[in-house]
């Protein structure tokens, strides 16, 4: 598959309607999984490789890097690496993790969240002496202290990366997220010069995540009065985002640091964050995937492309089935965004009580489609998540469809066995 050369010949992309080709999208899911026993999680390749597409066009001239928490998967990481060389490393969430896809042959790891566990850090030692390229995450001197007693005690140094806060700021108001501390040139200078006079660590990139702009949909169903702050909010952040990154970069830069990358933005903030000539590269993750908190963005227009089936194993009235799990809900303030939603066939909603169950999920026939639907108990109902990689914290396998047919297995962190967080 040349995603490649499809993404450079893409002047402008449109991604088909949510809702268009639904009834072929069916047919093909039941034919493919046919013999296969639910529940089960499934990834559409086609709609996945549109998605690639889409999301590099957007990052523009900027190199990707993977977020592994989006998908948790060591075959579908490679499946995404090797596809286009836009998409180059991964961002890990946990030292042990980064280890374990070192061990499965990738390299270029950002460890993207800073850890004060000292046997899991060590992990690492062996994989940085044989040359692979990881760089652990510091916003505090205990960091920096940890990592530099690690690395002196091995005969050896870490790469580390320094993330940025750029939140907005407002009286009365914080716009982002409450993650590092350095919120100003002053503070990452300060951090920077107990970096430059130690040993066993060595600063060689900047992270700024501009969370509120990509973590935040632009049009939320029910809620138009937040939806209108967040736009006006996100207008006012984007620029103040890209001046404090640059700034940090320069005023690093002028001290002395030599930084390989400047890693911003998410899916939800690639057509700013592209514009920001600062930021070397961009992450993505759930993106790939589309879960449905995508649908809400003005500048995406992406394919749902995973997602989970559940069968129908009841019936309690004659406009309601109940299917058999589904209680895999989306990290992230409690609401009713967080949890799945029924995909296909169309016409299905989540009961308002009961919501997906732990063991059991009932739904409902929307108005006038129960005849439509005609569900009977042991057929399947497709489901989209909220988010992404957390799917895969639930089943062992990403069954990867394309035109009606299995083509590939996944196997998921939780199938080999392993738990990081």
């Amino acid at each position: 598959m040349a995603i490649l050369t499809r993404v450079m010949k893409a002047e402008r992309f449109s991604a088909k309607p949510l809702n268009a080709s639904q009834n072929s999208d069916l047919t093909d899911y039941r034919q493919a999984l046919n013999e296969a026993a639910l529940p089960l999680a499934y990834v559409d390749l086609n709609k996945l490789d549109e998605n690639i597409v889409a999301l590099l066009v957007l990052a523009k001239d900027k190199s990707v890097r993977i977020a592994s928490k989006s998908i948790r998967s060591v075959p579908m990481l490679h499946y995404l690496l090797t596809n286009t060389d836009k998409l180059q490393g991964v961002m890990c969430f946990h030292p042990n993790e980064a280890a374990f896809l070192a061990e499965h042959g990738l390299d270029d790891l950002l460890v993207a969240y800073p850890s004060m566990q000292k046997a899991a850090i060590a992990s690492l030692v062996p994989w940085v002496k044989k040359g692979r390229r990881i760089v652990l995450m510091v916003d505090a001197l205990e960091h920096v202290l940890l990592l530099d007693e690690i690395a002196q005690a091995s005969g050896m140094c870490f790469s580390v990366c320094m993330d940025i806060d750029v939140s907005l700021s407002l009286p009365g108001l914080h716009f982002g997220v409450h993650r590092s501390p350095i919120n100003s040139v002053e503070n990452a200078l300060s951090l920077y010069q107990h970096i430059k006079h130690k040993n066993g660590v060595h600063l060689i990139g900047v992270m700024g995540y501009e969370a509120q702009i990509a973590g935040l949909g632009d049009r939320v169903p029910g809620q138009y009065c937040k939806s209108v702050a967040v736009r006006w909010l996100k207008r006012v952040s984007i620029p103040k985002v890209a001046k404090r990154r640059q700034e940090v970069v320069t005023a690093l830069t002028q001290a002395g640091a030599q930084l390989d990358f400047v890693n911003g933005g998410g899916t939800g903030s690639l057509l700013s964050t592209s514009q920001d000539p600062s930021v070397t590269e961009m992450t993505i993750g759930s993106g790939f995937f589309c879960p449905h908190l995508f649908d809400y963005y003005d500048h995406l227009s992406l394919s749902p492309a995973a997602g989970f089936a559940l069968e129908v194993v009841r019936q309690p009235q004659s406009s309601r089935v109940t299917c058999a799990g589904g209680g895999y809900v989306a990290s992230g303030a409690a609401d009713k965004l967080r949890l799945p939603v029924p995909h296909l066939p169309k016409g299905l909603s989540l009961d308002a009580n009961e919501g997906a169950g732990e063991v059991q999920t009932p739904l409902c026939y929307q108005a006038d489609v129960s005849k439509k639907i005609a569900l009977s108990l042991g057929d399947s109902v497709f489901f989209r998540h909220g988010k992404a990689g957390e799917i895969s914290e639930r089943f062992t396998t990403l069954y990867g469809i394309r035109n009606g047919a299995i083509e590939q297995h996944f196997q998921t962190y939780r199938g080999a066995g392993m738990c990081f967080l």
